[in-house]
């Protein structure tokens, strides 16, 4: 048996965070991931950082390659129809957003993980959690041939909504609240320079539309489809034309380029409550899951690692509980105000089957105040590049 301070579970960027800000104060962990090195990196993710989850990158000592290749942006644009209107974040909260690509963050990671030595373990199997309840709680798994377990003071359930973490706590301690979504995203990176500087988010009546990119040579594109399209009704030619006519505005070119990848992701809201039970602490997709409209997933991953960090560096250094007794609670409040808001933005701008002229309307009104009202816009660019306090 092999022994750490705190055993993370998943390789995603909230488990790597963490490993990495608990790195920096002398904490010892061992991070688990149950895909390959190379499937980790390469998996297409989320690409907005939030102001506050750029600088904290930085002061992590991973945001070298994130400032000099991101692209930082100082607005977004909502089209409503053929209109466009700018929310300029700069002007009304004084802060900005990082685009830079969930896959780029996890490379940073990972190297500096393994410029770290600490473990870092891939391609684990038949993981399970034992004595979660006691002051020291294992990990099995199984890893280079043979069995393993860790006895660790914490374990972080960093796996995602598919992992183990979660449903290793017994029945009836969580409590589950969750939305399906009638649509879902048909996503494209594209092998094309982006036609716009800023993401562009559009309602029309065809459906919603989003224009993002990757680099300044890689464009990331979305449609509003069925979440659960058929890929193969959806020709390149197909998905340039409704992309052409669901953001097109008079005077401004979409440019088409090679298609990389493409692939349909369904939309839902998910979140758990509490995220800890006895020394088990869930953070990101393993505790809540966001519609992307918002912006959010990543960015609340980050979040809750960095309250978690926060609360052991407090209990390792002068036996403060009271922070990680908070953990869940202090998480939530975050966690529910970014539903919120992926809530609002993806019913604003997308187009629900059972949607008719009163929705429409409604919609439109909506978008409309936003373009009218100080206040409003202002309320939506403070929510998108994150709010200090909640």
């Amino acid at each position: 048996m092999s022994r750490t301070q705190v055993g993370i579970v998943g390789a995603g960027p909230a488990g790597l965070t963490l490993g990495q800000l608990l790195h920096r104060e002398g904490i010892d962990t061992v991070i688990l991931e149950r895909r390959s090195h190379e499937y980790v990196e390469a998996r297409i993710r989320a690409g907005v950082l939030e102001h506050d989850v750029a600088e904290l990158f930085d002061r992590a000592g991973v945001g070298g390659r994130m400032r000099r290749e991101g692209l930082v942006h100082t607005g977004i644009e909502l089209q409503s129809g053929r209109e466009r209107h700018r929310i300029a974040f700069d002007e009304l909260t004084g802060k900005s957003i990082v685009v830079y690509g969930q896959t780029e963050v996890v490379k940073d990671l990972i190297a500096a993980r393994l410029e770290s030595g600490r473990p870092l373990h891939f391609e684990v199997s038949d993981v399970s959690l034992h004595d979660l309840d006691g002051d020291r709680p294992r990990i099995r798994y199984a890893h280079g041939g043979g069995e393993q377990e860790l006895e660790c003071d914490v374990v972080a359930g960093c796996d995602g909504f598919h992992g183990v973490s979660r449903p290793s706590i017994p029945a009836g301690v969580l409590r589950e609240h969750t939305r399906e979504y009638p649509y879902g995203w048909l996503g494209i990176l594209a092998g094309v320079a982006p036609s716009h500087d800023e993401l562009i988010y559009a309602h029309t009546e065809q459906g919603f539309a989003l224009l993002s990119m990757r680099s300044p040579e890689l464009s990331r594109l979305y449609l509003q489809c069925a979440p659960d399209e058929d890929l193969g009704a959806w020709p390149d030619e197909r998905i340039w034309a409704e992309l052409q006519a669901r953001l097109g505005t008079d005077g401004w070119t979409l440019h088409e380029g090679t298609i990389l990848e493409k692939g349909v992701t369904p939309m839902r809201s998910f979140v758990v409550e509490p995220m800890q039970w006895g020394r088990l602490f869930l953070a990101g997709d393993a505790a809540h899951i966001v519609p992307p409209t918002g912006a959010k997933g990543l960015n609340l991953a980050i979040r809750d690692v960095h309250v978690l960090a926060d609360a052991l560096v407090a209990w390792y250094r002068d036996g403060r509980r009271a922070l990680l007794d908070a953990y869940s609670e202090t998480c939530l409040r975050r966690i529910w105000r970014a539903e919120h808001f992926s809530w609002w933005m993806t019913t604003m701008l997308h187009r629900s089957p059972t949607s008719d002229e009163f929705i429409l309307r409604l919609q439109q009104a909506q978008l409309r105040q936003l373009q009218t009202s100080r206040a409003a816009a202002t309320a939506l660019a403070e929510n998108y590049v994150g709010l200090d306090r909640v």
